[in-house]
């Protein structure tokens, strides 16, 4: 696990700002209130329709950050059995996500009869209600009932891999002693991050599985050990922390030569970013004011239960205010502080009590 004293400068502020960027995309995404605003703010609503959702590389990144921080500070495993933390994981996704899916369910039957738009999802089936219980439902070629839920299966299959890569080379070392788990287990990983971002990321056909993410994910992983490597060194450069700082560049470099892909470019400035913010932290204080820290905390939640809020927000002024511009632009200001605090509410209810009931460590913490 993380060391206590090692703490991580301007993570919750990063997922607090990034979650708001997704937010404000799904809600010019899904209208009708954007489709009425659009008029008056083509550029802002176009930027988000089309950028927005770029925000989602800034997760994948903190994510691969949170992960090497907790599983293998150093590059070696520091965790037990490996299926047993990767339900555990799922464990801790789940529960909110299925409280969160529950209320989209009823929102949608609620509205469903007088709201006639495409953002409305049909009444599940139980094939649809399994599969997204087991994160499966993209795999398995199913209709998602929310926005963003591919995100949750992907963030497993991402974690999953990782703690598989880094115990089995835990494991060729306990039966071969002369064999390095580090070097091992961090070579599995680029290969598959090399894998990812020169292929896997480039085929769409891939878009539901991990190996489709595992570039910018693993930009994290390789950029925490960057950063512990240089505060090791008392934030002077060592020949490890460049061995990884190269890594991520010529990674990043290589695969936006080959295919320029702008999802690809916010992953790795974010991923340098990250490493930058562990090193000099002075100059960037303000990402750690409380209000952000707090909303960073929230962010997974936030992520799950917005879309039922921004439906339900949708389909009343529709109703009411169907044409007026005043009406629809307090809506999706409306809509964006319910989700808020319908976020924090499903934080304190469901997200916080069953970690803490469970004491689950760092390991555990979701990256939204």
């Amino acid at each position: 696990m993380r060391p206590p004293g090692q703490r991580l400068i301007g993570i919750d502020a990063l997922k607090g700002i990034a979650c708001v960027v997704i937010v404000w995309h799904h809600l010019a995404f899904y209208g009708p209130m954007s489709d009425v605003i659009y008029p008056r703010a083509p550029g802002l609503t176009d930027w988000l329709y089309d950028y927005g959702r770029m925000a989602v590389q800034v997760f994948l990144v903190v994510s691969g950050f949170l992960a090497a921080s907790a599983l293998a500070p150093r590059g070696v495993a520091t965790f037990g059995p490996p299926a047993q933390l990767v339900f555990r994981r799922y464990l801790r996704l789940v529960r909110p996500f299925l409280v969160a899916l529950a209320v989209t369910v009823a929102v949608a039957w609620w509205v469903r009869p007088w709201f006639d738009h495409p953002s409305v999802p049909d009444a599940p089936t139980l094939l649809q209600l399994l599969a997204h219980g087991l994160l499966l439902q993209d795999v398995l070629g199913l209709d998602a009932l929310s926005a963003g839920v591919w995100y949750v299966a992907i963030d497993l299959q991402l974690f999953a891999m990782t703690v598989l890569a880094l115990g089995l080379a835990r494991g060729l070392q306990r039966r071969w002693p002369g064999v390095s788990a580090q070097r091992w287990g961090t070579s599995f990983l680029l290969l598959l991050a090399t894998a990812s971002l020169l292929f896997f990321n480039r085929k769409e056909n891939f878009d539901d599985t991990g190996l489709y993410f595992f570039g910018a994910y693993a930009l994290g992983l390789l950029a925490f050990w960057a950063s512990a490597a240089l505060n090791k060194a008392g934030k002077r450069s060592n020949g490890s922390a460049g061995l990884w700082l190269l890594a991520m560049a010529v990674l990043g470099g290589a695969a936006l030569v080959l295919d320029f892909r702008g999802r690809l470019a916010v992953a790795l400035v974010a991923s340098f970013g990250l490493v930058g913010l562990q090193l000099h932290a002075v100059p960037w204080r303000w990402l750690e004011q409380r209000w952000l820290t707090q909303l960073g905390r929230i962010s997974y939640s936030v992520f799950l239960i917005h879309f039922p809020v921004c439906l339900l927000v949708n389909a009343v002024v529709s109703r009411f205010w169907p044409a007026q511009m005043v009406a629809n632009a307090l809506g999706l200001l409306a809509a964006f502080l319910l989700s808020l605090l319908a976020g924090a509410a499903l934080y304190r209810a469901v997200e916080y009590r069953a970690a803490s009931a469970r004491r689950l460590p760092r390991a555990d913490s979701v990256t939204l």
